[in-house]
């Protein structure tokens, strides 16, 4: 398994909530479109800080969404980035992330994972 994450930070002036509907409702689709016969698992976590115990939250997260997907392997995954580098589709996407993402401030990560028998 190849693992991506992406962290991404919503528009300025855009709400937690207009974000999350838009991501869902539309970004996902590309998404889905694109990854598919690629990726065999497409997550999003959006993140929200805990009450803190107090009735006061903290301060926004630095970003809204943890994007995660799950090639069989790096090659998968390699070929899925050659599959989009097409001017219209990278013209799709980025167009349509313009509208709610604040493009300058997003990260990809591949996971490497230890996991504790616990």
């Amino acid at each position: 398994m190849f693992k991506v994450v992406m962290l991404i930070k919503r528009k300025a002036g855009m709400s937690k909530a207009e974000f999350e509907a838009y991501y869902e409702n539309n970004h996902r689709l590309i998404g889905e479109k694109y990854l598919r016969g690629y990726a065999h698992k497409y997550t999003r976590r959006y993140l929200h800080n805990l009450d803190d115990g107090s009735g006061v939250n903290q301060n926004d997260p630095e970003y809204d969404v943890l994007l995660e997907a799950w090639y069989p392997d790096e090659d998968t995954f390699r070929a899925f980035l050659e599959s989009i580098s097409t001017p219209e589709i990278t013209d799709e996407i980025e167009t349509d992330e313009e509208k709610f993402m604040d493009r300058t401030n997003m990260r990809m990560y591949f996971i490497k994972e230890s996991v504790s028998d616990i």
